[in-house]
């Protein structure tokens, strides 16, 4: 070292960090959500991936009668059943994970590598499952709600006198409202207004607001066009003739319910193959189980339109 260069103080940062060891976080991915409907949607397994809704016809034709005391006959009456039953096949949320063997065997310590491209890929299948339920033209909420159980908001804004008419609607042990989050803001705010902040509610460790005792779930699937979003109310349970999900059981490589991964070997490229595959479907036990509020102004201009065939 030349006599007036200048003696360094100690080592420096950058340099001690060559010899230390980073500690890695799992991979993070900001698109999973806590899937609040899967949560509190009754799952039922089937049979083939079939599930038959029987209903009955005119059920206001079933007669009865209280005691007559002048001993005159009583009603004869039966239940009849729609003789074309709907029925609900299993549909599959499924992709094909593609790993190079060389990146599993190279680059697994700390975090294995494949275990972690079947965990992300998973938590996007789950996402998508979630969508669907949602928006799926063949069998989600959104589309598969009666005319009859449809309303507008009465305001821009979505108000308490909005989610009373839906309760109405869904009288019969009501579960839960589902809305976009934006949704769930923009009614806090008019609660607010009007002088009425809505109550919370703990469920699953989380805060949630609430109206006439039901909480109000987000869900970022929910359709958010225009500044304007929807609102449900919904019953769930088989017992309730609510809202039921089903799902095939007894899959081979099951790994929760109705989701199975299953090992596709590796090709001459070294690339490992994995088919994960989600079956489910959704069902209206009847049509006073769901309610929609349409166009509800959240005032943002973000637009959030799934495109579900």
């Amino acid at each position: 070292m030349a006599p007036d260069a200048p003696r360094p103080q100690a080592l420096s940062d950058d340099a001690a960090r060559t010899l230390a060891n980073a500690t890695k976080s799992a991979p993070q991915m900001s698109t999973i959500t806590p899937r609040w409907l899967v949560h509190l949607l009754s799952w039922v397994p089937v049979e083939a991936g079939i599930y038959r809704v029987t209903r009955v016809n005119h059920p206001e034709t079933v007669e009865v009668e209280c005691d007559n005391y002048d001993e005159s006959p009583l009603p004869v009456t039966f239940v009849d059943y729609a003789r074309d039953p709907r029925e609900y096949r299993l549909k599959a949320v499924s992709t094909i994970l593609d790993v190079h063997t060389r990146v599993a065997d190279l680059y697994s310590s700390p975090h294995n590598q494949t275990a972690h491209q079947l965990r992300l890929t998973i938590e996007a299948i789950k996402e998508h499952q979630e969508g669907e339920l949602i928006n799926s033209p063949d069998y989600g909420l959104i589309a598969n709600t009666a005319t009859s159980q449809r309303i507008k908001t009465l305001a821009g804004p979505p108000t308490p006198d909005d989610l009373d008419n839906l309760i109405a609607k869904v009288w019969k042990e009501p579960g839960f409202f589902l809305t976009h989050p934006e949704g769930i803001a923009a009614f806090g705010r008019e609660c607010t207004r009007r002088g009425v902040p809505p109550p919370t509610v703990s469920l699953f460790g989380s805060q949630f607001l609430t109206w006439r005792g039901l909480p109000i779930i987000p869900s970022d699937k929910v359709p958010l066009v225009g500044g304007r979003t929807k609102f449900l109310l919904i019953r769930t349970g088989e017992s309730r003739q609510g809202v039921i999900g089903l799902f095939q059981p007894g899959l081979a490589g099951e790994q929760g319910p109705g989701l199975a991964v299953k090992f596709m070997g590796i090709d001459r490229s070294a690339i490992a193959s994995y088919l994960i595959s989600l079956y489910c479907s959704l069902v209206i036990l009847t049509e006073d189980a769901v309610a929609v509020l349409d166009d509800a102004e959240v005032g943002r201009i973000h637009d959030y339109a799934p495109n579900y065939q």
